[in-house]
């Protein structure tokens, strides 16, 4: 493989390699590349090329844009191995944010240093209705799109590096994770009872479901006798209002969630209740029907679950929180219970242990403290539990799981070695008592 120098202008230099024959027609070949520069500059890039040809790495120049190759990986790839809502968010971003900044510029002259200004300028004024910059998770967000694009064009020979990867992205903070107390779930539930949402409330609470969980929940996946849920779809809606129910993303989502047996009584009178409602309709209940459904047999909106919760918390005089933070308190009340993060982990079905540990990282200094407080009064829990030798396997969740679960499921107001605890894991009680105040009528009212 060889190539020369030929000067076209003042600091412009041609660089001509010799490709060889098309193996084809049998034309000589030849690549062509204009330099700005001095002439070492163009005998540099020549020496690089070379390099490049004879390690079968090189990129033959293209005139595709950034934002052409991310159309095309769009409608290929992110389309073939990503969800409705991942695609959705995608196309988000890069047409109102990445492409106007970016897109015009060539996909191999794309320079790290362009990005890093797209990032700060992100963070100083990149919301699309004008009102200031976007956080910087939602940057860090921009940059894993930007970088897997790129280095999709390494993979496919488009590009010879990814220049993405010289760039350091903003660092989120962590934001401080907002859960009830005890007493603040008493009042929660307490102006919950006076809604039709108060069965799905209490069940995300005592449970730890995430909102399109309890929402994809059908009749068929809740096992009352054996006080069992089975999470196995999961629901949300796009931006078009198409209502879309799949399966969880990952393996560990699809789980069992033990039930409290108060929680068990509620969901009893509630399905009488739904029964009694469909034969008011004409028509019948089956072990197809969502639990938690709209007249006409759909789940019910996340939207509306939404603002209903809203209007919960305001009645009850508590501070904004979000839906999902009922999640995060069942785990936090969990961790400080005593229950085994494995447990916890398991229940909230987290990929691994270590990212409940990471996300619940606030509760743990308490539970070290306690522990070496408690550590000679109490008996080596890891050493009883090795002693159950006849407990029923059963998959994805190990004996000490069961063990550790069962123990506040039976009697939440008692901890793992018999001792009664005077703040339970939830306040079950409560669902017991309030219980018989939803209704039919109410619940569809």
């Amino acid at each position: 493989m060889k190539g020369h120098i030929r000067q076209r202008a003042r600091h412009s230099w041609t660089i001509v390699i010799d490709a060889g024959k098309d193996p084809d027609t049998g034309k000589r070949q030849q690549q062509w590349h204009t330099i700005k520069g001095t002439k070492r500059d163009a005998q540099r890039i020549l020496n690089e090329i070379l390099v490049a040809l004879e390690k079968g790495s090189y990129v033959r120049p293209s005139k595709l844009t950034l934002g052409e190759w991310l159309s095309q990986r769009l409608d290929g790839h992110v389309m073939m191995h990503t969800t409705p809502r991942t695609q959705e968010s995608y196309r988000s971003i890069v047409n109102e944010h990445i492409k106007p900044a970016l897109g015009t510029i060539l996909l191999n002259q794309l320079r790290p240093e362009q990005i890093q200004r797209y990032y700060a300028k992100a963070l100083a004024s990149g919301r699309s209705d004008g009102k200031g910059g976007l956080s910087a998770r939602s940057v860090l967000y921009h940059h894993r799109i930007l970088s897997k694009a790129l280095t999709q064009a390494v993979r496919m020979g488009i590009l010879a590096r990814n220049v993405a990867s010289f760039v350091e992205p903003p660092r989120p903070a962590r934001a401080k994770m907002a859960t009830l107390s005890p007493d603040e779930i008493v009042r929660f539930l307490d102006a919950a009872s006076e809604t039709s949402y108060y069965t799905f409330f209490s069940t995300l609470l005592c449970t730890g479901l995430r909102r399109g969980e309890l929402l994809a929940l059908r009749w068929r996946n809740l096992d009352l006798d054996h006080a069992v849920l089975h999470v196995t779809e999961t629901a949300f809606k796009l931006g078009n209002g198409e209502y879309v129910i799949k399966e969880p993303k990952t393996s560990h989502s699809r789980r069992s969630v033990l039930l409290p047996s108060s929680l068990v009584a509620l969901l009893r009178q509630y399905r009488v209740d739904q029964d009694h409602l469909y034969y008011q309709l004409g028509e019948t209940l089956t072990d197809d029907n969502y639990v938690f459904s709209q007249p006409d047999g759909m789940p019910l909106s996340p939207n509306a679950i939404t603002l209903a919760f809203k209007r919960t918390i305001r009645k009850a005089g508590l501070s904004h929180i979000r839906v999902h933070d009922l999640r995060h308190t069942h785990a936090t009340l969990m961790l400080k219970a005593g229950i085994h993060p494995k447990v916890v982990s398991e229940r909230l079905g987290h990929a691994s242990v270590s990212i409940t540990l990471d996300t619940y990282s606030h509760v743990l200094p308490g539970l070290q403290e306690a522990a070496v407080e408690g550590r000679k009064s109490k008996p080596n829990v890891s050493k009883m539990l090795a002693s159950q030798t006849n407990l029923a396997s059963r998959p994805c969740r190990s004996r000490t799981c069961d063990t550790l679960i069962k123990s506040q499921v039976d009697n939440p107001f008692k901890n793992t070695n018999g001792s009664v605890n005077p703040e339970p894991l939830l306040h079950y009680h409560h669902l017991s008592l309030l219980s018989s105040r939803l209704s039919c009528a109410q619940y569809y009212s």
